[in-house]
């Protein structure tokens, strides 16, 4: 009898609760991370009141009185502050230079013209006119970024501009990397006929970093028990989940079962293709997720049942998923459901792309999407509805 995807998903969540706690980082490193709590300006914003134009500096009742004005000084945006505005003049000022006492209005310097010492403007202004006041972007305590906010530039851009280094952010899960197999050698390497390059380590970091998680440890083990354990026992220390690829079959030399399922790991077999065999654990107090070690059986393990999770720890948006018109006719074995890999098209459309094949890794490179067929469905025509995931 074989588990069913979604009872299988019910339980890795159950397993993936974390505590995680809070650390405060630099600006520089917050990008992609989650806020732990709303933060609240520790400044007015603007810092003080500052011309919004280049141009000048008046007081709105004297341009009803006269058009023409002295220019008396100018103001920089480097400047301190300046003294008050004398009536009846007028000084020069630029974008972000203080407003001296007095001025309530700016002239931009295209409306302006200029003989010699004096002004001649063209126009009678209102008061407040181009200046910007004192808060009135944001006021102390008013807040800037909420909790639970997964930062952009935009926020990050807010919390430096009122003087803030640090902001207090989600610790990220941390994730342990084991793929097994003594046949699996890194890529870079020489193999011999019966030995396979490790697709699934370079795959399995990835997709971890890209769902918001920190790696913080990978390995490789053959198919030696007292190997795995070694990793596990250093695993444990430094994670707060494992994931391992193969070594979860029936057959012989499966390290991971061999050595897990005495110790209580649950190893089943699930009503999906690819990524049938399926296993979890705890060990010693750290859940393990084991997928199985075909390249293509482990990346679609990976986003059916973690990457959903750690996107939502990390507050990163949730996987797109929607329905999508088929092109042509597909074809399901029943029983199973089925992730076939797909390619979008125009008009809410969706093409299988590749085999169901659990071998074919480039024709998962190539697709980017997933057509999910449910286990009581066993062909579709073209022109019917499924169920699309974006990858």
């Amino acid at each position: 009898m074989h588990t069913s995807v979604d009872a299988h998903a019910a339980h890795v969540r159950s397993l993936l609760v974390f505590d995680l706690g809070s650390e405060s980082i630099p600006l520089e490193a917050a990008l992609g991370r989650t806020t732990a709590r709303t933060t609240t300006s520790p400044v007015d914003l603007p810092l003080f009141r500052n011309s919004q134009m280049d141009g000048f500096a008046v007081r709105a009742l004297d341009l009803e009185v006269s058009t023409t004005l002295p220019i008396v000084g100018e103001i920089s945006a480097r400047a301190a502050a300046p003294e008050p505005l004398v009536p009846g003049t007028t000084v020069r000022i630029m974008t972000g230079a203080v407003v001296p006492p007095g001025a309530d209005a700016i002239v931009p310097v295209e409306d302006a013209t200029v003989t010699g010492d004096f002004v001649t403007i063209a126009r009678a202004r209102r008061s407040g006119e181009y200046v910007r006041d004192r808060g009135s972007d944001v006021f102390v305590g008013d807040d800037l970024v909420l909790g639970g906010q997964c930062l952009a530039a935009r926020h990050l851009a807010v919390l430096a501009a009122t003087g803030l280094a640090e902001v207090e952010v989600v610790r990220r899960v941390r994730v342990a990397v084991i793929t097994t197999g003594s046949e699996v050698r890194p890529p870079g390497t020489e193999v011999v006929p019966g030995q396979v390059y490790d697709a699934n380590q370079v795959a399995l970091v990835a997709a971890a970093h890209a769902t918001g998680a920190r790696v913080t440890l990978i390995r490789h083990v053959d198919d030696e028990p007292a190997q795995l354990l070694a990793v596990l026992d250093e695993a444990v220390g430094v994670a707060d989940v494992i994931l391992t690829s193969g070594g979860i079959s029936k057959g012989d030399y499966e390290v991971v079962r061999e050595l897990l399922e005495p110790r209580g790991a649950k190893v089943e077999h699930l009503a999906m293709q690819p990524g049938g065999p399926q296993a979890t654990a705890v060990f010693e107090g750290v859940p393990v997720i084991c997928f199985p070690g075909n390249p293509v059986s482990t990346q679609l393990s990976f986003e059916a049942f973690v990457a959903p999770i750690l996107r939502e720890h990390a507050g990163l948006p949730a996987r797109r998923e929607g329905f999508r018109t088929l092109t042509s006719k597909l074809t399901s074995v029943s029983g199973k459901r089925q992730f076939l890999r797909a390619r979008l098209g125009e008009n809410d459309t969706v093409e299988v792309s590749s085999g169901p094949g659990s071998h074919l890794v480039a024709g998962l490179a190539a697709a980017d999407a997933l057509v999910v067929v449910p286990e009581a469905v066993t062909s579709l025509a073209a022109g019917e509805m499924v169920e699309v995931w974006e990858l």
